[in-house]
């Protein structure tokens, strides 16, 4: 009985340790999923700015802003933050600025498909894990954050 409850717990301890092993990439999966969706769509905005401008004045009622304010911080968001969270630079603040982009666009639609829904939640929830765990260990913050301390404190 001992030894087949010490197995056990070998082969728990092995599969804990594959699952640490793959955090990194999984944590960039979810930042290039998520990045590429809103740079996508930051690009679409881009590439018919009056479309853009009409959507936001029509269909996207975001609140407590102008239509053109509304439409540059939307599309400029769209298209910076998915960078920055992707490269895992800023990746914190990246993963919350699109997590706010987010509920903007669940917000401001006055009628959403429930399968759009359905993505905005998916993004939302892996936006809130990185801004809670981090980026990861594959990201450039890792890098660049150490060195840019020791920079300054020289």
């Amino acid at each position: 009985m001992t030894a087949l409850i010490q197995s056990l717990l070998n082969g728990w301890n092995l599969l804990v340790a594959a699952l640490n092993a793959a955090q990194p990439l999984a944590a960039l999966a979810a930042r290039i999923y998520v990045g590429y969706a809103f740079f996508l769509s930051g690009l679409t905005k881009i590439r018919d700015w009056d479309t853009t401008l009409a959507l936001f004045a029509d269909e996207y009622k975001v609140p407590l802003l102008p239509t053109g304010l509304a439409a540059v911080m939307g599309t400029g968001g769209e298209l910076v933050l998915p960078v920055l969270l992707v490269l895992g630079l800023g990746g914190r603040f990246a993963a919350l600025g699109l997590s706010v982009v987010n509920a903007v666009a669940v917000v401001s639609l006055a009628e959403i498909a429930p399968a759009a829904l359905q993505q905005h939640m998916l993004w939302g929830a892996l936006l809130a894990l990185v801004a809670i765990y981090g980026t990861g260990g594959w990201a450039l913050e890792r890098f660049a954050w150490p060195r840019l301390r020791a920079a300054l404190a020289a």
